[in-house]
């Protein structure tokens, strides 16, 4: 659903066992998290408890699983979790783990899904940003492939076709399923991870699937599956569009489109989440607003002491934690400043773009709690650059991205852009003093 409320959990839910490539004894805690949080991993047995959060950006190479890094710390074998997550419609948890890999279990992503039914859901206040695919991405590994298509209806749809031959084992099977959360607890969530009979000394040799057992992993013969019992006749495809869901994840949005994937691994999953946020941002720095975060002028007016004619930031569109945000001002030719300044040929002033950049790095600032009750005062301005002229009919778009905070200070680059195109950019330091 197009701009829904954000969710998280109600209650933390715990799991442990053993990951299903290190085999190594994991415990994992996801709690519930504050609105534009995301998903993030906290590795609490290293030092500093680091956080990976679950983003593309994140990713690193492992083999047969999606793995993220971000300096020190690792978590892999995510996929199954972020699916269950993603497709139940939870939006903002932090997950703590005390190793690196995530508890394989029964191999599929029902007891996470059923652990979070268990939970329950909080509704939060924020919208849920969302990108509507506008239009058609294609990407191709040999002959492997994924496209995205634009839908006429809101939500996802997946179709998967799976053709899987290793040695004298072959799996061939189709897919169509609506992502929704009912149809994912049916459907897919059961699905269990697989691998060929003729694979398995190969993936040891490897060092994998040291925590596979009969009971989380199919492996298939030539006759069907070695020692097990399939839970639907084609769960082979079902587990790949588990895993694919699981991907998409790390797009940080609700996708609405139609996909058809063709043999695909998470290999590809990821090329296709990384062109999917290419085009979002493509479209956000050409003026089209494709994400919602829920900030509209009435959120940024209970943040901002400043009202019209003074309020430079119409709406923030994206907000990630305290770390970054990006705003919009749709310039006018009814802005009371075109009445007297170069009214022949009117341009935004520079010193109103600064004003601008510096609102919404004060909206940033203000949504941390230690901060409630304070005001951002600007304290300097530094390595000012106008680069192009803002005139009517133009939509700023205004980023800002928190270089250091500590108690009462904030220290923020900031940049303007039009059309994609950079117009203005500053450092901006702020002192923060009571109301």
């Amino acid at each position: 659903m197009l701009n829904r409320p954000q969710n998280t959990l109600k209650s933390p839910v715990k799991f442990e066992g053993q990951g299903l490539h290190t085999g190594n004894d994991v415990r994992v805690t996801v709690k519930p998290a504050a609105a534009d949080h995301g998903f993030a991993f906290c590795r609490v047995d290293l030092e500093g408890s680091p956080i990976v959060k679950a983003d593309i950006s994140k990713l690193t190479s492992k083999a047969r699983r999606t793995s993220l890094r971000d300096g020190p710390a690792e978590v892999c074998t995510v996929e199954h979790l972020l699916s269950a997550l993603y497709a139940l419609g939870v939006d903002n948890v932090l997950i703590e783990m005390d190793g690196e890999e995530v508890p394989g279990l029964d191999g599929s992503a029902r007891p996470f899904a059923q652990a979070v039914l268990h939970a329950g859901l909080i509704e939060q206040r924020p919208i849920k940003r969302s990108f509507k695919l506008d239009e058609p991405i294609f990407v191709r590994e040999g002959d492997v492939s994924l496209v995205a298509l634009p839908s006429e209806e809101e939500g996802l749809t997946i179709d998967y076709h799976l053709d899987h031959r290793s040695g004298d084992t072959e799996a061939i099977q189709s897919l169509r399923f609506r992502v929704t959360a009912d149809g994912f607890l049916k459907e897919i969530a059961p699905a269990r991870t697989f691998v060929m009979k003729s694979e398995v000394e190969a993936l040891k040799a490897a060092g994998l699937g040291k925590g596979a057992t009969t009971e989380n992993t199919l492996v298939m013969g030539p006759d069907g599956p070695v020692d097990n019992e399939l839970r639907f006749e084609d769960e082979l495809v079902r587990h790949k569009v588990l895993d694919l869901i699981g991907d998409l994840a790390l797009g940080g949005v609700d996708l609405h489109a139609h996909i058809i994937a063709t043999k695909s691994g998470h290999s590809t999953n990821h090329m296709l989440v990384k062109e999917v946020i290419t085009r979002m941002k493509r479209l956000e720095e050409e003026g089209f607003v494709t994400r919602e975060s829920g900030m509209n002028i009435r959120d940024i007016m209970r943040l901002l002491p400043h009202r019209y004619p003074f309020l430079l930031v119409d709406r923030v569109i994206e907000l990630d934690g305290y770390q970054s945000g990006v705003g919009i001002k749709n310039v006018s030719y009814n802005e009371p400043f075109f009445q007297g300044h170069w009214p022949g040929q009117p341009i935004m002033p520079g010193v109103l773009q600064l004003e601008a950049m510096a609102q919404m790095a004060g909206i940033l600032l203000f949504r941390k709690l230690e901060n409630t009750g304070k005001l951002a005062v600007l304290w300097s301005i530094d390595k000012v650059k106008l680069r192009g002229a803002v005139v009517p009919g133009d939509q700023l778009r205004i980023e800002v991205e928190t270089l250091r905070s500590r108690p009462g200070i904030g220290h923020v680059q900031a940049r303007c852009k039009v059309a994609g195109k950079l117009v203005a950019e500053a450092k901006l330091m702020f002192t923060l003093v009571d109301a």
